[in-house]
């Protein structure tokens, strides 16, 4: 299956196939940045780290390559190779999305939310804030009850 250079992706997700189910979202993904099975190489190798004779003796570590882009992902999260399989293939595609949007990447986005989140206000936004809260302690303070003994 060759390149797709004008047409709508809508109808790349159906004709791309992976090995394992993904979700449509990623399956949207892959076709917007044209990936495809075909471009990645896939190995199943042993383990490494704690887990004792299942870890050492299975090959449950999943290791894909994109060929067009030389990325490289090895997952070994869980002890089922299906679910590794599963879990390496969404990590390839976030990877790939990363390479070839950069800071339009929806997990750069997430990334650049997160540090804006912590950074520190500046003196005069803090100033202007903490005005704001004193306005608003002042209205609230005169919705008071109203005292009619005078």
């Amino acid at each position: 299956m060759g390149r797709l250079t004008s047409c709508s992706y809508e109808w790349f997700i159906g004709c791309v196939e992976f090995p394992v189910k993904l979700a449509p979202d990623l399956l949207e993904k892959a076709a917007r940045l044209h990936v495809e099975a075909e471009d990645i190489s896939e190995r199943f190798v042993r383990g490494s780290g704690s887990g004792g004779q299942k870890i050492n003796k299975t090959s449950n570590a999943v290791w894909l390559k994109h060929l067009p882009t030389g990325i490289e992902v090895k997952v070994q999260k869980h002890r089922e190779l299906t679910r590794n399989r599963m879990s390496a293939y969404k990590l390839l595609i976030l990877k790939i999305e990363e390479r070839v949007l950069g800071a339009e990447s929806e997990r750069a986005k997430k990334v650049f939310k997160i540090r804006k989140q912590k950074m520190r206000r500046s003196r005069k936004a803090k100033e202007k804030m903490l005005e704001e809260k004193a306005k608003r302690g002042n209205v609230k303070k005169m919705r008071g009850k109203v005292d009619f003994k005078e």
